[in-house]
């Protein structure tokens, strides 16, 4: 499959020859109408499935079947460093027995090592083995290719920050609510 083959099974919506035309349409259909927060919220939810999607069309693609997509995230969030559990926990947002069976998951296949805290032997420390790292380089590359195809030119780069910035906002009025109570 290529880069723009994107589906799962019973899925309703790919895009195989025509990318720009897609983007296009969602361009005009945003364009007409003031966005709700329900709307927002429906479509980020959306984004997450299609990414989802994704990721399980390119781990098809490279043979891997032991990783799921919730795997992916967390192979990406340890990135290059070293951290602990909780510094996973705290940074990706994960709730702690998901994480911990897909850590456990990880570590059996390879993907990630770890290593108890030289300072707190209770304490581990996990970072991408040679495995992980590779795996992260292969789905970069692809992340890569749709990077260019939604920021071709200087102000869909800017639409691109906006949209960060205004989800990263989201995600601040929301954990500050949950944590604080009203907004």
């Amino acid at each position: 499959m290529g880069a723009f083959d994107a589906g799962a099974p019973n899925d309703d919506w790919a895009v195989t020859a025509m990318p720009n035309a897609a983007v296009q349409s969602a361009d005009s259909d945003s364009a007409s109408s003031s966005v709700t927060h329900l709307e927002l919220v429906r479509l980020v939810e959306r984004v997450n499935r299609r990414y989802a999607d994704l990721l399980r069309v390119e781990l098809t693609r490279l043979g891997i079947d032991d990783v799921s997509c919730a795997q992916v995230m967390l192979l990406f969030t340890i990135g290059d460093d070293e951290l602990t559990v909780r510094d996973l926990l705290e940074r990706g947002h994960y709730l702690g027995s998901n994480a911990s069976y897909n850590l456990k998951q990880l570590v059996e296949g390879g993907y990630v090592d770890r290593s108890a805290s030289q300072r707190d032997r209770r304490s581990a420390r996990l970072r991408l083995s040679e495995k992980g790292q590779q795996l992260c380089r292969s789905l970069g590359v692809v992340d890569e290719t749709y990077h260019r195809l939604i920021a071709r030119d200087e102000d869909e780069i800017r639409d691109l920050e906006t949209t960060y910035r205004t989800l990263r906002r989201l995600e601040l009025i929301w954990t500050s609510t949950l944590r604080y109570g009203e907004p």
